[in-house]
């Protein structure tokens, strides 16, 4: 059994082996056992984060304690965790700052690894930048996965945020919300086996 955590209802986690996890039950009360896929909400901690606090006065980072209930349960239950990349979260909890050519990055004081991985290179529309955080995974098991960063992606025709998603210069639409933040199945088959080890 894997818990996913902070995902939406209907999605992709609720099917059979999975104990999910969506907002109407509240993720930041998982108390165990299970390793978990963590999904916390990101507009708080996004690059656009400072823009919508000066504009709007949400608050960077104010996310009600979802992120923290997340590292806090994959640190004690194992599994990883996953984020836009560049999010300011990394850099409020001293997270291990993840490499864009690829690989695992571990820290002297910090009991996990971190990853840059783009979701397009899984399916997904969109390049999706992303970084994960894994927990009680030995470095030995940590997977290879389809590393690096595409400067100017070919293989994606969508932009998942205002910010370009680092497309700067191409013209391409952007996706919808609920397009946007789907997780590709071949993805979430990584992030659920990373879980499992």
């Amino acid at each position: 059994m894997i818990a996913a955590l902070f995902v939406a209802r209907g999605g992709a986690y609720f099917a059979p082996g999975f104990d999910a996890w969506d907002e109407a039950r509240d993720a930041r009360l998982y108390a165990g056992p299970h390793p978990v896929v963590a999904h916390p909400p990101c507009a708080r901690w996004c690059r656009l984060a400072g823009l919508v606090e000066k504009r709007w006065g949400h608050k960077r980072g104010d996310d009600g304690g979802c992120f923290a209930a997340a590292l806090a349960s994959v640190r004690r239950w194992g599994g990883v965790l996953e984020h836009p990349a560049w999010s300011d979260a990394w850099a409020h909890f001293g997270l291990p700052q993840p490499s864009r050519s690829g690989g695992w990055t571990g820290a002297l004081f910090d009991p996990g690894f971190s990853a840059h991985v783009e979701q397009g290179r899984y399916g997904h529309a969109a390049k999706k930048a992303t970084w994960l955080y894994v927990c009680g995974v030995p470095p030995e098991s940590l997977p290879e996965l389809r590393w690096g960063h595409e400067p100017d992606a070919e293989t994606t025709r969508y932009w998942v945020s205002w910010c370009g998603n680092a497309t700067h210069g191409q013209e391409r639409p952007r996706l919808g919300k609920k397009a946007a933040i789907a997780t590709p199945p071949e993805f979430k088959d990584v992030l659920v086996d990373i879980a499992r080890r």
